[in-house]
């Protein structure tokens, strides 16, 4: 047996059955809402926040160490801060070079990056 009163288990059946409104005072106080203690699965955790801020900072940082042509490839290459990213022949023409001028210009940045005095300041946000 539950040793609970039969006329509170009859009313907490009869609040399981009824809609309740989310904006239902909770609280000896009333100051809190049922609503405030659901949880939003869109909402993005202050934690995460800070790291998706710092990691922009980072990359923003270890791009600038680069040219700025070698930056601007990149960008568009690989659509950082951009909407969209860009093929070979697209960055080309912004330059008005051939794209396979823009491939060796990405793969030289890359090169650079990969060194341990600029992949170690991103290494940190690698999930390992």
């Amino acid at each position: 047996k539950l040793q609970m009163p039969l006329e509170k288990v009859r009313k907490v059946m009869k609040i399981a059955k009824e809609p309740i409104s989310l904006e239902t005072p909770i609280g000896d106080e009333e100051d809190s809402q049922l609503g405030d203690f659901i949880e939003d699965k869109n909402a993005i955790l202050p934690l995460d926040s800070a790291i998706q801020s710092n990691l922009k900072e980072t990359t923003t940082r270890v791009l600038a160490s680069l040219t700025a042509r070698e930056e601007r490839v990149l960008r568009m290459r690989f659509g950082i801060g951009m909407n969209t990213d860009h093929t070979l022949e697209e960055v080309g023409q912004q330059f008005s070079v051939t794209r396979e001028r823009i491939r060796q210009i990405e793969a030289k940045a890359l090169r650079k990056l990969k060194h341990p005095s600029r992949s170690r300041k991103l290494r940190s946000f690698l999930d390992e």
